[in-house]
């Protein structure tokens, strides 16, 4: 078993605002924001739900110097004003993942992240706090996201749900900048892999083989390829490039996308969670067609060269990002080669 590897310290800028408004902050992007943030001296108000968050990891964080925490919904726009005030900049990182959640119920991503920008976009305005950075997804680019687009793409038809969700409140950011003097920085992530990952597919590869050292399903047809990039080189590239992409009043809301060179392919990623693993021998099937689920995105590869061009490039490439995040997860799940080879789930 490889030995357990912890996400490195992220070094934030000394132009980072001391205090941040952090929405989403107990999910799985937000907890590493909030870590890289308060490792450097700042003042962070995680605003979380917990429909997704990680209560486990809040408790964990109990009287760590800055942090102060409101369990609370977006959708509660008193509390979320009186929250705000006074903070330097927002990070807005709220949102439901849940893309095949979103084919059952149509209007979970209205909610979260169309109707939830909004409110903190109105927040800002009622509050006077005018730098946002957003994290949106690659998936806005829909299917054409397989042939290596730019910010410029378009025009942009998401195909799911979430995507589209996301796709609304850029609209959203981008009237609000116009219209109230905002600055904002929207990051379009390719997929963003560490051991906190509470799902994806590193995560339930390692957990079905545990359970069955035998074999592992994949779903969809097999080819599925995406750009891997670690959470704490996202985290990097969003503060590198908040302070390096100019806003203006010309430009007030930027677009900038984020991935690593490269992508992986779904059928790599068994193989790599499969060794790690110690296994052998390990039957793998593939079932279905195109698409592993409603919505999905089979194919994803995001041109980064604007953000190159402004002093940013992942230091891994995508198939390192995918070896790291395998080795992390599995120290994280506890599965070490003979717990799975004797075919008992890990912790």
């Amino acid at each position: 078993m490889s030995k357990p590897t912890a996400a490195p310290r992220v070094t934030v800028p000394a132009a980072t605002p001391e205090s941040i408004f952090l929405t989403g902050g107990a999910g799985f992007i937000g907890s590493h924001c909030a870590d890289a943030l308060l490792a450097s001296g700042r003042s962070v108000t995680i605003f979380d739900n917990l429909s997704t968050g990680s209560r486990a990891w809040l408790d964990a964080q109990r009287g760590r110097p800055g942090l102060r925490v409101v369990i609370a919904d977006l959708a509660d726009h008193g509390r979320l004003r009186r929250e705000m005030g006074g903070h330097g900049a927002v990070w807005h990182l709220a949102a439901s993942a849940d893309i095949p959640g979103g084919y059952e119920d149509t209007r979970m991503d209205l909610d979260s992240s169309v109707a939830g920008t909004r409110n903190v976009l109105e927040a800002m305005r009622a509050t006077g706090v005018r730098t946002l950075l957003f994290s949106s997804s690659g998936a806005v680019y829909g299917l054409p996201g397989e042939h290596g687009v730019t910010e410029a793409a378009g025009p942009l038809l998401p195909n799911s749900l979430y995507s589209a969700s996301k796709l609304a409140a850029e609209a959203f950011i981008s009237a609000y900048c116009h219209l109230f003097g905002l600055r904002a920085w929207i990051f379009r992530f390719g997929n963003v892999l560490g051991a906190r990952m509470p799902r994806g597919v590193i995560r339930d590869f390692a957990t079905r083989l545990a359970r069955d050292p035998r074999h592992l399903e994949i779903l969809g047809d097999g080819r599925q390829a995406k750009s891997y990039l670690l959470v704490e080189e996202c985290i990097e590239g969003m503060l590198h490039l908040a302070g390096t992409v100019e806003a203006d009043e010309d430009r007030p809301c930027r677009v900038v996308n984020l991935g690593a060179s490269g992508t992986t392919d779904v059928q790599g990623i068994a193989r790599r969670v499969i060794a790690e693993l110690g296994l052998e021998d390990v039957a793998i099937t593939v079932r279905g067609d195109r698409f592993a689920w409603p919505g999905d995105q089979p194919r994803v590869r995001l041109d980064v060269s604007l953000a190159a061009a402004h002093g940013w490039r992942a230091r891994r490439t995508s198939d390192e990002a995918v070896d790291e995040a395998v080795r992390r997860m599995v120290a994280h799940l506890g599965l070490d080669r003979a717990v799975a080879a004797g075919g008992v789930a890990g912790s």
